[in-house]
């Protein structure tokens, strides 16, 4: 990749955070063993379902260890199934394939609302299902996921611009990017790091409403789905009732372990 000024590079997140990715995601796999005194503390959940959406160009691999800690906390956590995540060539441009896959879960859980926890492009497309078929989501999870701001300040905007096949030019993704920034009418959290090296952290914050959240962790863009606190997050946002869902609070030791919700 191309070195770039400064001055160019505002807008994008720095390079020396790009660049410790690898390092950084493999020390959160190193210590996750140390976290899990930490993480049985999490908050039981009321075993409704929850499907975990991987981020752009990974699989269900991926998320295996948040799944399998979401199952220890007593949820019922699927994956996508889907493949590769490469955008709407994978879930169509309607995001009809995750419909469809959120279908299928709740049907077996006989009509239960279903929520999504969806890393990077995976919240993107989570939100945006949530948005047209807000009856069948109970609440939406992002971690590090890029919904405003512009596209190309992402670090992996040019991979993700060749793998759409001049889908970027269209009217039809002019339009998505302008609206995807609105969250959907349910229950949406973004969980974000300040240190993330593939998407500027600025272009994961939800604006301000009542039922809308924003939570801090301190790790890697990578190591999202790997890092204790950000697992205890999800595990907390879960737990919330469905009629009487609340932000995230930060009293006690809290305050030592996620920064204050001030950006």
């Amino acid at each position: 990749m191309a070195m770039m000024s400064e001055s160019a590079d505002l807008d994008r997140p720095q390079l020396r955070w790009l660049y410790l990715e690898p390092s950084r995601t493999m020390a959160e796999v190193a210590m996750l063993p140390i976290f899990q005194q930490f993480l049985k503390r999490a908050p039981m959940g009321d075993g409704h379902p929850v499907m975990v959406l991987p981020g752009f160009m990974a699989g269900d691999s991926s998320t295996g260890v948040l799944r399998r800690f979401l199952a220890s906390r007593g949820y019922e956590a699927y994956p996508w199934e889907l493949g590769r995540n490469l955008g709407t060539a994978t879930v169509g441009h309607e995001g009809e394939l995750i419909a469809e896959r959120i279908e299928e879960i709740s049907d077996s859980h006989g009509g239960q609302k279903i929520s999504l926890v969806g890393w990077s492009l995976g919240g993107v497309l989570a939100r945006e299902v949530a948005k047209r078929a807000p009856d069948a989501v109970r609440q939406v999870i992002t971690l590090g996921s890029p919904f405003s701001g512009k596209p190309e300040t992402s670090r992996a905007w040019p991979l993700f611009k060749v793998m759409a096949k001049g889908e970027t030019q269209t009217q039809r993704f002019r339009e998505l990017v302008e609206s995807i920034a609105v969250p959907p009418s349910i229950p949406t959290t973004s969980i974000y790091t300040k240190t993330d090296g593939i998407v500027h952290w600025k272009n994961s914050i939800e604006a301000q409403e009542d039922h809308t959240d924003n939570i801090e962790v301190r790790t890697s863009h990578c190591g999202l789905g790997f890092n204790a606190p950000t697992m205890y997050a999800v595990a907390d946002r879960l737990a919330q009732q469905e009629d009487n869902w609340r932000p995230f609070h930060r009293e006690g030791w809290r305050a030592l372990v996620y920064p204050s919700s001030g950006h």
